[in-house]
């Protein structure tokens, strides 16, 4: 079972964080893209976004993604950024079989959803 080319039609940017020295040890620095992938994206439905929205709580997506040796490695120090939102990683799990597919989990806040 593979996944259906013509649902993966969001262009998606995979962030990580760059590793820094700041003089006295290597910490996290700014997030930089480590590849793009093409998604399908599902959000939440309607009406449980208009009242997240109105109690300021975070939105949920799903991506679903090739599995390859980026996505695989996906945990929670990735944030996907997606037609101008930006969506922190909160899981992933495997997706219609073994090395199939990745359907990524993340949130971001209501008003940065699109």
């Amino acid at each position: 079972m593979g996944l259906d080319a013509g649902s993966l039609d969001r262009r998606i940017s995979v962030q990580r964080a760059t590793m820094i020295d700041d003089g006295v040890a290597s910490v996290l620095g700014p997030m930089a893209e480590v590849g793009k992938r093409w998604a399908k994206k599902t959000d939440i439905g309607d009406a449980e976004r208009v009242r997240a929205s109105a109690q300021g709580q975070e939105l949920t997506t799903r991506f679903i993604v090739r599995s390859d040796s980026l996505t695989r490695q996906i945990d929670a120090t990735y944030e996907i950024v997606c037609e101008g939102a930006r969506y922190r990683v909160t899981g992933t799990k495997e997706h219609g079989g073994r090395q199939v597919g990745v359907e990524i989990t993340a949130s971001t806040q209501p008003d940065q959803a699109s």
